[in-house]
Order: C-alpha cells, then sequence, then structure tokens
C-alpha cells in the first residue's frame, strides 16, 4: 500500500476555547507522579483562604473602632484593644498573602519547566518535513513566549482568584450586615465592570495576536540574515537585510500603538466603573444614616469592604489582560505540541544492535522504493539495491537525482511511500529511531557544529565517553595534533555552527565524532566534495579508517574517491541506470564512463 505525505495546512493564528488551553495545563498543575507537588497546591489554596478570613476581618474591627470613638461614654481600654487586634489582623492578612506567594512560586516555576520542556522535547519528535517548513527563529520564540506565558497565567490565576473569593465573602457579610439593596448595587457593578473588560479585551486580542506574528517575522528576519553572515558580507546586501528587519519592526510598532491606545481607552472605562459604583454605595449608605437604619462604623465598614475590593478589582483590568496575553501565547506553543508526528515509533519494537564492538556490521537493502517529498513529485522510482555487512557500496549522480534522499531515509528522516529500506533484514518502521540512528553514523558534505568546545562537538557522538575516548577518536581521525597545537586545547570554542574552524578541520571533527560514534553503517554524504584536493587526501585517509570493517553507503560526487567501492549505483532522475564496479561501468562506456571522462584529468591524477 502506497503511503502518501501529509498535505500542511497554511499557518494562522490558533483560536481554541480558554477552557481547553486552561484544562491542558491542568496535568502540569496536578502531577500523578508528583505527591509533593500536589500536597503545595492544595496547602497554597489552604493559606490562601486563611488570607482571604483575614482580610475580612479588617473591616469589621475597623467598624466597631470607629463606633467607639462615635460614643465618647464608652472609650476606656475598649477601642485601644480594638486598635490592637485591628493591627494583628493586617499582619495575619500580609502574613498568609506573602506565605502563599513563596508557597506559589516553585509551583509556578516547575509548572513552566516542565512545559517547556515538553514542548521542546516535541519539537525534536517532529520530521524533518517540519523543521524545513518552518522558521527556526519563529519557533523557539513561540516556545519562550510561551514558557513566559505560563508563569505569568499561573501568576495572575493566583491574583485574581483571591479577589474573586474575597468578592463572595465580602457580599455574604454585607448581606448579613445590611440588605439586598447594597448586595444588588455591588453584583451589578461587579457584573459591568467584568463584561466591560471582557468584551474589550477580546477586541484587543486580534491586536496582541498581530503584535505576536510581527514579533516573530522579524526576530526570524534577524536571526535568518546573522546566521548568513558571511553570505550577506559577500553580495554587500547589510542594507537590504537591514531595511527588511526594520520593515518587520515597522509592522510591530503600528500593532503595539494600537495596542496602547486600546489600552488606555480600557483603563479609562474601568476607572469609569468604579468610581460611578463608589458613588452610588456611599449616597444609599449615607442614606440609610440619616435614617438611623446604619450606624457611622458600619458606613465606613461597607467603603472599605468596597475600596478593600476595588482596589484589586482595579489592577483586574491589566490582570485580565496578562492572562488573555498569555492564553494567546500559550495556545501557541501548545499548538506546536498538537503538531502531529508523521514519522512514529512502532507500539512494539524490535532490538537492534547499535555498535560494532557488540555487533558485526549490518545489513542494508532497499527494496522497490518509491517516496517524494511532496505528493505531486514522486523523487524515487522503485529504487532497489543491497549493501552486504562489512562492504562499500557507493551511489553517484547528477545533482536532484535523488541521492541524499537515500540517506534520509535510511536514517528514517522520512517514511518512503511504497516498497521497505530494511537493516539486518527488518523494516526499519520496525525499530525505534533512537536504536536505528545509534546504528547508523554519518559525516555530512556541511558538517554543522555547536558552538561549544572543540571537545564538546566530538564527546556529541557518544555523550559520556571519557576524554581519553574523546582523544583516541581525534588521533584516528588525524585533528588531535592540530587541537593540541591550540592553546586551550580542547576546550577551544568553534563558534556559531564551527565557522572558527576550516572546512577540513570541521569534516576531521566530523569524522572524530563518527568514530566515537562506532556504528555499524556508514553514510559519507559527499563528505569531501567541497575540500580541496591536499586536504580531500587527508580525509578519506581518515575516513578509511573509521569505514573499516562498518557497512558503508558513500554518496559522491568526485568519482575518484569511490573506485574502490565494492558496487557503485549510478543515478539518474530517480532511477538507478547502472550498478557495477568501477572497471566493469568503465567497460560499459555509457552513463559512469561520461561522468568518469567529465572529471578525467582530475581522476586519473588520482587514480
Amino acid at each position: 500500500m502506497r503511503v502518501m505525505p501529509p498535505r500542511r495546512a497554511a499557518a494562522g493564528p490558533l483560536k481554541k476555547p480558554v477552557s481547553i488551553t486552561l484544562s491542558r495545563l491542568l496535568p502540569y498543575l496536578w502531577p500523578q507522579e508528583n505527591r509533593a507537588l500536589r500536597w503545595r497546591v492544595v496547602l497554597v489554596l489552604v493559606v490562601m483562604l486563611g488570607g482571604e478570613l483575614a482580610t475580612l476581618g479588617i473591616p469589621l474591627v475597623y467598624s466597631r473602632v470607629v463606633d467607639r470613638f462615635t460614643h465618647p461614654h464608652s472609650l476606656a481600654m475598649a477601642p485601644a484593644a480594638l486598635i490592637l487586634c485591628y493591627g494583628l489582623v493586617r499582619l495575619v492578612s500580609a502574613a498568609l498573602t506573602n506565605l502563599r506567594d513563596a508557597l506559589f512560586a516553585p509551583v509556578r516555576f516547575r509548572v513552566a519547566r516542565q512545559a517547556a520542556y515538553r514542548s521542546f522535547e516535541h519539537m525534536h519528535a517532529l520530521s524533518l518535513r517540519f523543521h524545513l517548513d518552518r522558521r527556526t527563529g519563529g519557533v523557539t520564540r513561540a516556545i519562550e513566549r510561551g514558557t513566559e506565558a505560563v508563569e505569568t497565567l499561573l501568576r495572575m490565576i493566583m491574583s485574581i482568584s483571591p479577589t474573586i473569593l474575597q468578592a463572595a465573602l465580602v457580599m455574604a457579610v454585607i448581606w448579613r450586615v445590611f440588605n439586598w439593596q447594597y448586595v444588588a448595587l455591588m453584583a451589578l457593578m461587579i457584573a459591568a465592570y467584568i463584561l466591560f473588560t471582557v468584551r474589550f479585551t477580546s477586541w484587543r486580542l486580534g491586536i496582541r495576536r498581530e503584535m505576536n506574528e510581527t514579533n516573530s517575522e522579524a526576530t526570524g528576519k534577524a536571526l535568518d540574515s546573522l546566521l548568513n553572515y558571511e553570505t550577506v558580507k559577500y553580495f554587500g546586501n547589510e542594507k537590504h537585510e537591514a531595511q527588511r528587519y526594520d520593515s518587520a519592526q515597522a509592522r510591530y510598532e503600528q500593532a503595539a500603538k494600537k495596542t496602547q491606545y486600546s489600552l488606555g481607552f480600557l483603563n479609562f472605562g474601568q476607572a469609569a466603573i468604579i468610581a460611578l459604583s463608589l458613588t452610588a454605595i456611599m449616597l444609599l449608605g449615607g442614606h440609610d444614616i440619616e435614617a438611623g437604619r446604619i450606624t457611622v462604623g458600619e458606613f465606613v465598614m461597607v467603603n472599605t469592604y468596597l475600596l478593600q475590593l476595588y482596589g484589586p478589582l482595579n489592577f483586574l483590568g491589566s490582570v485580565y489582560s496578562a492572562i488573555r496575553t498569555a492564553l494567546v501565547d500559550l495556545e501557541h506553543m501548545l499548538g506546536l505540541t498538537e503538531e502531529e508526528v508523521e514519522v512514529a515509533d512502532p507500539a512494539h519494537p524490535l532490538p537492534i544492535a547499535t555498535r560494532l564492538q557488540v555487533s558485526a556490521p549490518a545489513r542494508v537493502a532497499f527494496r522497490d522504493v518509491h517516496f517524494g517529498y511532496r505528493p505531486e513529485r514522486e523523487i524515487l522510482h522503485g529504487i532497489s539495491f543491497e549493501v552486504e555487512p562489512g562492504r562499500k557500496v557507493a551511489i553517484v549522480g547528477t545533482t536532484g537525482a535523488g541521492k541524499s534522499t537515500i540517506s534520509r531515509l535510511l536514517f528514517r528522516f522520512y517514511d518512503v511511500w511504497s516498497g521497505a529500506v530494511l537493516v539486518d533484514g527488518h523494516d526499519v518502521r520496525d525499530y525505534r529511531q533512537a536504536d536505528l540512528r545509534a546504528a547508523i553514523g554519518v559525516v555530512p558534505q556541511d558538517t554543522v557544529l555547536f558552538n561549544e568546545s572543540i571537545g564538546y562537538n566530538i564527546a556529541y557522538g557518544r555523550l559520556g565517553a571519557t576524554p581519553a575516548e574523546v582523544q583516541y577518536a581525534a588521533q584516528l581521525a588525524q585533528i588531535h595534533d592540530f587541537i593540541m597545537s591550540l592553546p586551550e586545547g580542547y576546550e577551544t570554542q568553534v563558534g556559531e555552527r564551527g565557522l572558527k574552524l576550516s572546512g577540513g578541520e570541521k569534516q576531521r571533527v566530523a569524522i572524530a565524532r563518527t568514530i566515537l560514534k562506532d556504528p555499524r553503517v556508514l553514510v559519507l554524504d559527499e563528505a569531501t566534495s567541497a575540500l580541496d584536493t591536499h586536504t580531500e587526501k587527508e580525509i578519506q585517509a581518515a575516513l578509511k579508517t573509521v569505514s573499516a570493517r562498518r557497512t558503508t553507503l558513500v554518496i559522491a560526487h568526485r568519482l575518484s574517491t569511490i573506485v574502490d567501492a565494492d558496487e557503485i549505483l549510478v543515478m539518474a532522475k530517480g532511477h538507478i541506470v547502472e550498478r557495477g564496479t568501477h572497471a566493469a561501468l568503465l567497460a560499459q562506456n555509457a552513463v559512469y564512463a561520461s561522468m568518469w571522462a567529465a572529471q578525467g584529468g582530475e581522476s586519473g591524477q588520482e587514480t
């Protein structure tokens, strides 16, 4: 059965319901495997309740103090005791509030860390197709903003939850002490405040999405330009790159100004609602004092409750805006984790030996493989060949013939449409990807190194290798002496993408890394095509060392490097048009012979 690659939908802003976005945070906030974190969350809720009850008592005590002072005959020690009680209640309230924040801070940071970790891990689980279709800067920025959003969202929720709880408690007390008119008026004003905030902030959400998109675009352009610094310099396009970046920043500036203007109107509307509600309730309270239904202390109490409530409620506007902003960033990050894993591990994977030291070289075979990167264009048309254990097979052909595609299928960066790629007689889809790739080593044409030390980049071939093993691999790759000639030796930093090293030096690091990995299958993907003749000879000597006894697949441009191959496959337009040894192919006097003749001067000298 032929399996076609999925069509990707156009990228766009995610618009999932808030409840779904928040529900996806619950497994992080209430992890089944972490009882200590769950108990901490429970403790935070208990402390929050205690803090709000203490806060609720402040106006009650304060009103009693006022009433005592309005009746001079009841002075003496009672007001002093009430004042001390008032101070104590405020102190307890402040202590519990700060304790709540201190207890919840580790929860916030742990949840943010776990969400970032799982998102980053999922990015590596996605297929090569996903990463080729996306800007790396945009993806990393989405994860960064999403991580910040998780921490912000939890902090804002913990800020607004006590306010909601306090509002419910305040209404209960006012209903008990006063009457339903006060409660109805308060409920009406709070509802108006929340409705206005929700509606207006929802409208502002589109502007925030536009800001995110333009910011990601600007970041992506800057990253792309700086990573290609040399190319920009070669063509003298510094001004063009600066204009591209400034154009993206200009669009961000316009969206940012819209956001600021709308925020000012939002804050004014919220302040107006609060002012009207305070005025209305104070008028009602004044009328009840005049009628003798409430005391001055009770009038002060209801106003203190309102001020105590509307203080955080006034902050609710910016809190809600921050929450909605965080939700936009969070749903973007979570949307990345929803990207379908195109190349998945089997439910019951087969075991596979990975290192040559513990097993014999592997057998590699392609059986009638059809494949293309897009449904409308097939790249490989029924490719079949076999590499016996310990043997060396070379693949040559013109650019676009499908040579590098073969190595990508062997690594299972993609799945074939039909046919099968076999290692040790089993379909590569029957193995765990990590196990399969541990058994295969590659020396690519363009070696990209991490911006770390030379020792780190070599040790990347087998994490946990000892310094002695790293140095031994470097010696086999003929780069140890060069490294030791550097002032910092193996601690020498290689720079962004290894730009501080020459092409030959980077290739030697790649070879040393592969030697350290000790794979059973070796893929040489045009590993010397970009090097000069002298450097190529040295690299070829190192490659012979690393390919000894291993099953080797060579993708070559220079035919002089593969004359010793056990079999040479000649590809053209996704087909194998010739196969045989170097001598046999020359004798056929066809495609390979023509390619050899085209490289005759150099090839003749090399032979």
